[in-house]
């Protein structure tokens, strides 16, 4: 496998040559390209050495050289020969021009040629990096399914302390090859999902309903699939696009969501039960609008406790994860839970804190077991949900629980 590294200006730069040297390390091949600001930091032969092929450092010859014809389409033949393009570091100046699909350089028309997976790891000033131009920019290339390695917090040297700094080598060259298929340790494990609300009907104009969007229960889907599960989404009505790879079942009221969990739970290995379900329903729903014509009273009753049912019915071998949308006292609320339903696991978030939880690209959770409190600061979801997976990997390979014999 080939891997095309961007490298951009900044005092991070000279972490490219780690990531040059551990991507090598799992036997991939990088071809590097550096941006003109990139090499007032770290000098091109450092990574030809490292790489030992030519580093390719502009569109076009420098000046006083013999033009060369081959260097004007060269973009192409390096977007059609990688397997993925990592930048990283990545500045605000690269993710805009990637975000508005400018192509002034060999790099950002490397982006636009390429049909590969794009893994983009930015670092900045943490002003640069909160500033709703940088957030529109990389909200803009996470919907075309460019990965964002999130930027960790520290100590900058602007000499500020914040969000904006690189993310670690390690885990950078760890998302590329979850982009690339290479880490597939979900290989051979069915993965049931929910996600999304629940509604349920008053008349045939209007539904009980909550806040839920999906987006966390996608991400898991979409992250379990590229890890190598058979992943299986029973889906509320949402606004979002089926995940690639995963078999996506949509329903609307929490007896649907209920059938077509029971129908396939017994075959799963890990259930996720992500999924905010209705917990009432209107007892004897209107066949007629209801007018509005004074006070009204919903007589409700309680709907199917979906996730009790699933820890009823598992078999041995079986992992089941819930989750908890808290607005107080999350942790004793999600603990209190996960004994209550016998889980293994559960996900709690505080949907109180502003701009995370519902309907938003960003989360921070707590996942609890018997034994554990594992705390995820704030990130995006789709780095979440990996960091879930990997927690739930672990938790099964301490239990001896493993994949069912097909």
């Amino acid at each position: 496998m080939k891997v095309g590294l961007g490298v951009c200006g900044g005092i991070a730069a000279y972490k490219a040559c780690e990531i040059v040297r551990l991507l090598q390390e799992q036997g991939i091949r990088v071809e590097v390209v550096m941006t003109a600001a990139a090499q007032e930091f770290v000098r091109p032969l450092t990574f030809a050495a490292l790489s030992g092929k030519k580093v390719i450092t502009g569109l076009w010859s420098a000046k006083g050289e013999t033009p060369n014809v081959d260097s004007a389409i060269e973009h192409i033949s390096v977007a059609q020969s990688i397997d993925a393009l990592l930048v990283a570091p990545c500045t605000a100046d690269t993710m805009a021009k990637f975000a508005h699909g400018q192509a002034d350089d060999f790099l950002s028309t490397l982006y636009l040629a390429t049909p590969a997976p794009v893994i983009v790891a930015p670092t900045m000033n943490v002003q640069m990096w909160q500033h709703p131009a940088t957030q529109q920019n990389l909200a803009a290339l996470r919907s075309r399914g460019v990965s964002i390695v999130e930027p960790g917090s520290g100590y900058l040297a602007c000499g500020m302390v914040g969000e904006g700094r690189l993310a670690e080598p390690e885990e950078i060259v760890a998302a590329t090859l979850v982009a690339l298929g290479v880490v597939r340790d979900l290989v051979g494990e069915i993965v049931l999902i929910t996600a999304g609300p629940t509604r349920e009907p008053v008349d045939p104009v209007r539904f009980l309903g909550n806040r839920s969007s999906g987006k966390m229960g996608y991400a898991l889907a979409e992250a379990a699939a590229k890890r190598g599960a058979k992943v299986i989404l029973v889906s509320g009505p949402v606004a979002l696009s089926a995940p690639e790879g995963a078999k996506t079942i949509r329903v609307e009221t929490a007896e649907e969501m209920r059938n077509a969990v029971l129908s396939h739970v017994a075959d799963a290995s890990i259930v996720f039960a992500a999924a905010a379900v209705s917990d009432f329903r209107v007892r004897t729903r209107s066949q007629q609008k209801i007018k509005r014509n004074g006070a009204r009273t919903l007589d409700l009753e309680p709907t199917p406790d979906i996730l009790a049912e699933v820890g009823q019915q598992r078999r041995p071998g079986q992992l089941i994860v819930g989750f908890a949308a808290e607005t107080q006292n999350a942790i004793e609320n999600g603990r209190a839970k996960l004994h209550k339903k016998s889980l293994d696991a559960i996900v709690v978030n505080d949907v109180s804190k502003p701009g995370i939880g519902f309907d938003s690209e960003r989360n921070a959770v707590t996942i609890l077991t018997d034994e554990e409190e594992t705390e995820i600061p704030e990130a995006s979801k789709s780095k979440i949900a990996h960091r879930i997976l990997e927690t739930v990997l672990k938790l099964k390979a301490r239990s001896g629980k493993s994949a069912p014999a097909r």
